[in-house]
């Protein structure tokens, strides 16, 4: 099995690709956002955790997260929500056929690919940056015109904080410069 490298860096904020099982475009059907919303109300009352940002789109999501001073630990906060999110929704979401046998062995569900990926941001810039790339991402993948037309982003919460207008990246070739 692949060991995969983590940052250990206590305290700081990543931003955070997760996938869908299959790339099923599931993650914006009412079921599946209410489920995630309070399963990261859950885990946020257990293990804390500071949303700076957030894109939910049909097959993927892409987050930016500050964890408290000295705490490192994302991956139990991942794993938890996706469990979560997992059972609340079984009923729904489960494909039998899909359940390979070491998908089986490992307790999965159909809902979600098995790992996620995570950069841990390096300064303001790079900040700035992933926001900007996280908000644009429904327009990137052609589902709006506008980054205010998606409502399934924190960019809505940055337009009522004055952070950004309603206009903020029209154009859909708006150069994020980060992938």
């Amino acid at each position: 099995m692949s060991r995969y490298r983590r940052s250990q860096a206590a305290g700081s904020t990543f931003f955070f690709t997760v996938v869908s099982y299959r790339r099923q475009p599931i993650l914006c059907d009412e079921t599946l956002r209410s489920a995630l919303r309070e399963s990261v109300a859950m885990v946020r009352a257990k293990r804390p955790f500071k949303i700076d940002a957030w894109v939910l789109l049909p097959d993927h999501l892409h987050c930016i997260r500050a964890l408290p001073a000295g705490d490192a630990d994302f991956s139990t906060r991942w794993g938890m929500i996706k469990r979560t999110v997992s059972r609340a929704c079984r009923n729904v979401y489960r494909r039998s056929k899909w359940l390979e046998p070491t998908k089986s062995s490992h307790r999965e569900s159909t809902i979600w690919q098995r790992r996620f990926w995570e950069h841990q941001i390096r300064d303001d810039t790079d900040f700035a940056r992933h926001v900007d790339y996280l908000h644009m991402n429904p327009v990137k993948h052609g589902h709006v015109q506008r980054a205010v037309d998606w409502p399934y982003s924190t960019f809505h919460r940055y337009l009522r904080q004055g952070l950004l207008a309603a206009d903020w990246a029209g154009d859909a070739d708006f150069d994020m410069g980060c992938e």
